[in-house]
C-alpha cells in the first residue's frame, strides 16, 4: 500500500498549525517574563545562557570566532570569559523582553534608571532638523527604540518575520510607546526621510549586515574588514539629519540609555570614510560593555561571498568527524 502524497492543502495546513504553536509560544513566554521580577527572569535567561554555552552551541563558535578577531590581545582565558558573559546577556535579553513587549509603557518606563545623553538627544530635536539614532546590537535595542518614541515623533524601519501573527505581535509591542513602523521598501524609506526632515526622529541598526553586494561596502570594524551597510550614512545624508550614537545598558533594576555625539567623519562626503567613522563610533559605544554586544551574529561577513569567509569550519568537532 502506497501513502498518498500530501496535497498543498494539508501542507498548508501543517504550516499554519506550525506558526500557531511558535506564535503561541512566544506568547506564553512573553507572559511568564512579564509575571517574573525583572532580576528573576534576567538570572533564569542568564542561567540558559550558561547552558547554551557548555553544550557548544552553534552560537557559541560564532561569538568565539567573532571575539577572537575583535580582541586578539586577550588571552584564551579571557576571550572564553568573555563569550561566556556575551552568552549570558543574550539569554539575559530574551528573558526580559516580556518587561518591554508585554506591559504598556507607563510600567515600561519605569525602568529606566538613567539617561546619560538627554540633553544632546534634546538639543538635536530642538534644531529642527531631526535626528537619526545609530543603535547597535548592544544591550537591549528594543528598549532603545521604545524610549525614542517618546522623545520625538518616531518612525523606523520594520521588516516582518516570514510568520505573519508573529510579526504583528512585533509591531504592536514595539509601537506601544507611541513610534511609527514603516516598511523596509522605498515608499517605507521615503516615508521615513520626510518624517526626519520634518523634525522627527528615527532609529537605525548601524551593525545590520545586508544580503546585497550593492547595499554597502567593506571596511574596518575593530580592526577587521567586515560588510557594512550603508543604508544608515545614506538616510543621514539625504534626510539633512543629526546622527547621534544610542544604546540601551542592562544595569539593575532596568536600563541606562546613553545619548552620544559621533565624530564629524560620520557626515563624510566619502562613503567609506563615513562607514568607517561609524563602526569607530560602535566600538567606543560597547567599550565596558562588550559582553553585552551580540557577538554570535555573524558581524565579520565580507562581500561579495566567497571573497573571505570568517566562519568556515565551525562545526562542532563530532559532526565535522561523521
Amino acid at each position: 500500500m502506497t501513502e498518498k502524497a500530501p496535497t498543498a492543502s494539508t501542507l498548508s495546513d501543517n504550516v499554519s498549525l506550525r506558526d500557531r504553536l511558535i506564535v503561541a509560544f512566544v506568547r506564553l513566554t512573553l507572559w511568564t517574563s512579564a509575571k517574573l521580577p525583572l532580576a528573576l527572569a534576567r538570572r533564569l535567561g542568564r542561567w540558559f545562557g550558561r547552558q547554551y554555552y557548555a553544550i557548544d552551541s552553534h552560537g557559541r563558535r560564532i561569538a568565539e570566532r567573532n571575539i577572537a578577531l575583535a580582541y586578539p590581545d586577550l588571552s584564551a582565558a579571557e576571550q572564553a570569559a568573555l563569550v561566556r558573559g556575551c552568552l549570558e546577556e543574550t539569554g539575559a535579553l530574551s528573558a526580559e523582553m516580556g518587561h518591554l513587549w508585554a506591559k504598556p509603557w507607563h510600567q515600561v518606563s519605569q525602568l529606566v534608571v538613567e539617561v546619560e545623553g538627554g540633553d544632546v538627544l534634546a538639543q538635536a530635536l530642538a534644531t529642527g532638523r531631526g535626528v537619526i539614532v545609530l543603535g547597535p546590537h548592544l544591550g537591549n535595542w528594543e528598549m532603545l527604540g521604545l524610549h525614542l518614541a517618546t522623545q520625538g515623533d518616531l518612525v523606523a524601519l520594520f521588516e516582518p518575520p516570514k510568520i505573519p501573527a508573529l510579526g504583528a505581535l512585533v509591531q504592536r509591542a514595539r509601537q506601544h510607546s507611541g513610534g511609527r513602523l514603516v516598511p523596509t521598501t522605498p515608499r517605507g524609506l521615503a516615508a521615513l526621510v520626510k518624517s526626519v526632515k520634518n523634525g522627527g526622529v528615527s532609529g537605525i541598526l548601524p551593525d545590520q549586515v545586508p544580503d546585497q553586494d550593492n547595499a554597502g561596502m567593506n571596511v574596518p570594524f575593530m580592526g577587521v574588514e567586515c560588510f557594512t551597510a550603508s543604508l544608515a550614512c545614506n538616510l543621514i545624508k539625504r534626510s539633512g539629519a543629526i546622527a547621534l550614537m544610542g544604546a540601551a545598558m542592562r544595569v539593575p533594576g532596568g536600563f541606562k540609555l546613553r545619548y552620544v555625539e559621533p565624530d564629524a567623519a560620520l557626515y563624510s562626503d566619502d562613503l567609506a570614510i563615513a562607514l568607517t567613522a561609524m563602526n569607530v563610533e560602535v566600538a567606543k559605544l560597547l567599550q565596558g560593555w562588550d559582553t553585552q554586544y551580540q557577538w554570535q551574529y555573524k558581524r565579520y561577513r565580507t562581500r561579495p561571498k566567497g571573497s573571505l569567509n570568517h566562519y568556515q569550519n565551525l562545526k562542532a568537532p563530532r559532526a565535522a568527524t561523521e
